[in-house]
């Protein structure tokens, strides 16, 4: 089991030198779940130990959300607290992130309920699966149609869908027969389900697609963009990906290519760049397309708080809008 290590960063060759951790992931809420061995722990944007996990046998560990973090013991899920210990005990056998102060979590005979920051159920057990919520409902399965509750625990928005999605600006995606519209937060049917596909609504749009072509559509169900790209992502900083002809690219908001289509993958934007990959390796470029930092990792992850994770060969380690490698010190995640 590695639980230490002093990297030598200074004037490091970053094509050969290993990277620092043996699982990585995004910063969020001001520090990032790392992996050295079999032992996880956090680090802050200094590069410093934040947190350490005290149970060693932790196999999973995920962002702290509202201040608890969701890992797993063997098949079961709790909850970490800020000093690494648990704030919840791994009881669950499917868990989600806290959010709006509940966190969906699943007994171990199968029902889903809602629990609260200390662990007692906030509401009950009972349903089929459960989902986070957002703008103040969540999506819920009884038998085997959707539905939305509230956080009282009333059935807000009655479980009569083939599919239902969370709430995003005010509009949730439901399927009906087959095809797909938009609920407002009253349940009623804001926009037809008329599309063969549909994503909830991020900056403001929603992607939707027709047969085999994706698009865009306004709050008010009209075309922002018509449907004529082989696949669509959500926009995120006023630009989104798309697929056509094999490429990847980015469009605006008009539908106008900001970007032409040029990559082998392409990710969102945040914090002003975007990973893309060409000739099998990963790099980061600006809104105007402009390379930023090099593509030399096996993987690279969103910006999030001023670093992002980028992978080489089996290892990672994270990277400031520069390029530069975070400089850690000697890092032992050992409680």
């Amino acid at each position: 089991m590695v639980q230490s290590v002093t990297p030598k960063l200074k004037n490091v060759n970053i094509m050969t030198e290993p990277l620092l951790f043996d699982g990585a992931a995004d910063f969020a809420d001001g520090v990032a779940a790392v992996r050295l061995g079999e032992r996880w722990g956090y680090i802050d944007s200094a590069g410093d130990v934040a947190v350490r996990v005290q149970d060693p046998n932790v196999s999973v560990a995920a962002d702290f959300s509202e201040n608890l973090a969701l890992a797993r013991v063997g098949d079961y899920y709790g909850y970490l607290d800020r000093t690494g210990d648990w704030a919840i005990e791994v009881q669950y056998r499917q868990a989600k992130s806290f959010a709006e102060g509940l966190a969906a979590a699943q007994t171990g005979s199968g029902q889903y309920g809602y629990i609260n920051p200390v662990g007692q159920w906030q509401i009950a057990p009972q349903y089929d699966l459960a989902t986070s919520f957002s703008e103040g409902l969540a999506t819920v399965k009884v038998g085997s149609t959707y539905g939305f509750v509230d956080a009282a625990g009333e059935l807000a928005i009655p479980a009569q869908y083939e599919d239902a999605w969370r709430f995003s600006h005010a509009l949730a995606m439901v399927q009906i027969d087959g095809k797909h519209g938009y609920l407002n937060p009253a349940g009623e049917i804001a926009i037809a389900p008329r599309f063969d596909g549909a994503f909830n609504f991020a900056d403001a749009l929603a992607r939707v697609r027709l047969d085999d072509r994706w698009g865009y559509i306004q709050p008010d169900g009209s075309y922002a963009i018509e449907p004529q790209f082989d696949f669509a992502a959500d926009f995120s900083e006023g630009l989104a990906v798309v697929l056509t002809g094999g490429k990847w690219g980015f469009v605006d908001r008009t539908g106008e290519l900001a970007i032409s289509p040029q990559y082998s993958y392409a990710a969102d934007f945040s914090e002003g760049l975007a990973a893309v990959q060409i000739d099998g390796l990963y790099g980061y470029i600006n809104r105007s397309g402009e390379p930023v930092i090099e593509a030399r990792y096996s993987n690279a992850g969103p910006f999030r708080e001023g670093l992002a994770r980028v992978q080489i060969g089996q290892r990672w380690g994270y990277v400031n809008p520069k390029g530069e490698l975070l400089a850690l010190r000697q890092i032992n995640l050992q409680p």
